[in-house]
Parts: structure tokens; C-alpha cells; sequence
């Protein structure tokens, strides 16, 4: 199975075929692979070079006319030229695809790196003329850009999450999505910040959160409600802030963020307390740059704005899977136990790619894959990018506790018997 990195490749090969009959694209992916095993010797088998990403994935686009079928091969190569080379003229061997008597000519061999080249000179001349329009900045805009820069420069990490800089030297903390809010709230002088980096709560923001005041400061959307239940079901949540409603906090200005931090409300439990402003239990300290050797000290009081919005999400459980289907989940995962790795299947179970663990979220947007198989537990991130992205089955070992959306399911290794 092919890895997705083919934004790597240096070559691509097109070949032309003609068919005397009907023929789809499974039979011809088949005469590929079938019909040039052993002929270049075992380094040069085409699986092979798929498994170790020298060769990426086949494309075959296929038309029928008059009973007869034509159309592309187009096969991606990080070989060298000479390499790349052989394994196009492998592919004038195939004589039959399926039943049919089959040509296959080799319209040419694209170097993708004379493309990239044309493009890097395009931009550049766009860019440079840029330049020019432009003209040179006024010293009040560079001076105002080297403050930004210096703000945005700032952001830390405490325990891998984005902070603001000495975040553990602060008693009050505000807990934001993600590093983008985490950047808006440093270019306002707020420091004391940190940033949950996915809709899944990490186990660290519970122990922060058993030690300082905490504030969670959250987009005006659904999303941002939702994440409001799963901070308040781990973690100790004093006050809760908003957004304007259908507004993120990345977004905001500098006065619309203070605002919404000053009418910030006491949360406990699923409602927050409508203290009065300006009562003791109402205030907590949002610690900011100093200015002008002067120390800015802000009130705040959150306030969260709340709907009864009907859940889409239900927790998951136990679930039947299709015999044949299962049987070949079973085989796949039984292959990837103990490789730290994901295969991505189309719904006709077809292989698609093979990519290490770690590069899962990187690649599932442009994956095009409808099944997700892979060694390791499955999380409420993966369940949630593969949702918005198309794949409607996840296989894994094991899962936590999560919020699976109606078109996603996700099949343990318990569920598969």
C-alpha cells in the first residue's frame, strides 16, 4: 500500500490504454500489479515500491464507448529517471485487462519538479510586484508591527499546551481553544492564558485547573458550548466567558475580548451563578503586560450564553459488523499490531495508503478514504476530523470515552469478537 506523502514524487507516468472490450477499473489496477510481478526482480516489484513510498498511488480514469474501454494509467515516482523509466516501459508488457485484449502506450514521463518551478517564478513576480506596490511602511505601522511580533512571539508551552510566557507563576488562568486565541489574547497584553489544542480535554488541564482560578474564555457557537461540557466534566471550571454570538475569540478586538471577560460569570456545574457585578465572588484578576512601566490590572466577569441546541452526538457502544467486512478489519488489524501504524481504505474496502501513527491527523484531510484502520486507541480528535472529513468507519484497538456523530462508527477490537 502506497503512503499518502506523494506531494514528494519527482516523476509522473501517463499511459494511454485501449481495450477491445469492457473493462473497469479494478481489472486494470489487477492486470497493473499482476502481469509485472517478478519481471523487474523483487526491488523493483511494484507493491514493494508502494510499501516503502518510492511508488505512490495508481490512478485509473477509465471511459466506455461502443463496448470498447480507453482511458489514463497515472503513476506517481520517487524513483530516479532511469528507475522511473523502467517501470514505464513494464507497463507497455500488459497485452489483456480482464477478459480483453488490452494496449498500453506510454504518452510521457512528467517531471512535477519543472511545474513547481514555473509556479515558484510565477510567485515570485506576483510577490515582487507586490513589493513595490506597497511601497515602504510608515515608521508609526513598523513600530506597531514590531509590538504585535514581539506579543505573538511569546507564546509558550506549558506541558505541550500553547501558553502565554511564565504561565505557572500566575494564580488565575483563562483557558482558551486554541494557540490562535492563545496569539489574540498576547497581542492584547493578556498573558496569564493556555490553550486546550483540540475538542478533547488533556488530562494536564484537570491538575491545572485543581490549583488556580480558572476562566474558560470560548468561541460564541455550539463548538464552543460543547467544549464547556467536556471541560466541565474533568475539570474545576470557576468562571465561564464568551464570545458574541457566531463569533470566535480569535476574532475579536481588544474591547470586545475585555468585554467579554468583564461580564465573565461564576459557572458551577451546568449553569453559571448570576452574581451581581462588583460582588466578591463575581471578580477575578486578568494578569497583563506591563506598559509604560505601569502594571494594568483588569476585573472580569464571564458570561456564557447558552441554547437548547438537540444533541448530534450520542456515546459510543457496542455495535454489529458486517461478517465479510469484519473479517477483513480483523486481518488488517492483526497486520498492524506493534507498527504504530494506519491504513486508509475506500468503502469498497480497496487499500489507499499506509502512513506511520503519528501522521494520522496530517493526512486524513486529504486522504479521500472512507475507512480509518489503526493501531492504537481512538480518540474524540481523530473521531471529530475524520466526521468533517468523509471517513464514516474507524477501526482500533480500543476506545475512551466519546461523542461519535451519526455518520461516523468506530469498531474496537472487542466489537470484532
Amino acid at each position: 500500500m502506497g503512503k499518502l506523502a506523494q506531494a514528494t514524487s519527482k516523476y509522473t507516468i501517463i499511459i494511454r490504454f485501449n481495450a477491445d472490450g469492457t473493462v473497469e477499473k479494478p481489472d486494470v489496477i489487477g492486470a497493473v500489479f499482476g502481469q509485472t510481478e517478478g519481471l523487474l526482480g523483487p526491488d523493483m516489484d511494484l507493491r514493494e515500491l508502494q510499501k516503502t513510498g518510492r511508488v505512490g498511488r495508481i490512478d485509473v480514469d477509465v471511459s466506455t464507448t461502443g463496448g470498447k474501454a480507453s482511458g489514463l494509467i497515472t503513476i506517481p515516482s520517487s524513483l530516479d529517471a532511469s528507475e522511473t523509466a523502467l517501470i514505464a516501459a513494464c507497463m507497455e508488457t500488459i497485452e489483456r485487462v480482464g477478459p480483453c485484449n488490452t494496449r498500453l502506450n506510454v504518452e510521457k514521463i512528467e517531471d512535477v519538479r519543472i511545474s513547481k518551478r514555473k509556479y515558484v517564478v510565477e510567485r515570485a513576480k506576483e510577490l515582487l510586484s507586490k513589493i513595490f506596490e506597497e511601497g515602504l511602511p510608515e515608521t508609526q505601522e513598523l513600530s506597531e508591527q514590531i509590538k504585535e511580533a514581539v506579543r505573538t512571539s511569546e507564546v509558550s508551552k506549558y506541558k505541550g499546551l500553547p501558553s502565554g510566557p511564565n504561565f505557572e507563576s500566575y494564580e488565575s488562568i483563562i483557558i482558551v481553544e486554541g494557540r490562535a486565541d492563545v496569539v489574540a489574547l498576547l497581542r492584547n497584553g493578556i498573558k496569564n492564558v493556555i490553550a486546550l489544542e483540540g475538542t478533547s480535554v488533556p488530562k494536564v488541564m484537570a491538575e491545572i485547573t485543581r490549583t488556580k482560578e480558572c476562566t474558560a474564555f470560548l468561541d460564541g457557537d455550539r463548538g464552543g458550548q460543547l467544549i464547556l461540557k467536556e471541560l466541565a466534566a474533568t475539570c474545576e471550571i470557576d468562571f465561564v466567558a464568551s464570545a458574541p454570538e457566531g463569533k470566535e475569540v480569535e476574532e475579536l478586538t481588544k474591547k470586545e475580548i475585555f468585554k467579554a471577560l468583564r461580564e465573565r460569570l461564576p459557572y458551577h456545574g451546568e449553569k453559571p451563578i448570576t452574581s451581581p457585578v462588583g460582588t466578591s465572588n463575581g471578580f477575578a484578576k486578568v494578569e497583563t503586560r506591563v506598559e509604560d512601566k505601569k502594571e494594568i490590572d483588569y476585573d472580569a466577569i464571564v458570561e456564557t450564553q447558552r441554547s437548547d441546541v438537540k444533541e448530534t452526538h450520542e456515546r459510543r457502544r457496542s455495535i454489529r459488523v458486517d461478517t465479510n467486512k469484519g473479517e477483513k478489519y480483523k486481518e488488517i488489524l492483526s497486520q498492524l499490531t506493534g507498527t504504530k501504524a494506519a491504513y486508509y481504505l475506500t468503502e469498497d474496502m480497496e487499500p489507499i495508503g499506509k502512513v506511520p501513527l503519528k501522521e494520522v491527523y496530517n493526512t486524513i484531510r486529504e486522504s479521500g478514504a472512507s475507512v480509518l484502520v489503526i493501531d492504537g486507541d481512538v480518540e474524540q480528535m481523530m473521531v471529530d476530523l475524520c466526521a468533517r472529513n468523509g471517513i464514516k468507519t474507524i477501526v482500533g484497538l480500543k476506545s475512551s470515552r466519546l461523542r461519535v456523530p451519526r455518520n461516523v462508527s468506530v469498531i474496537t477490537q472487542e466489537d470484532l469478537g
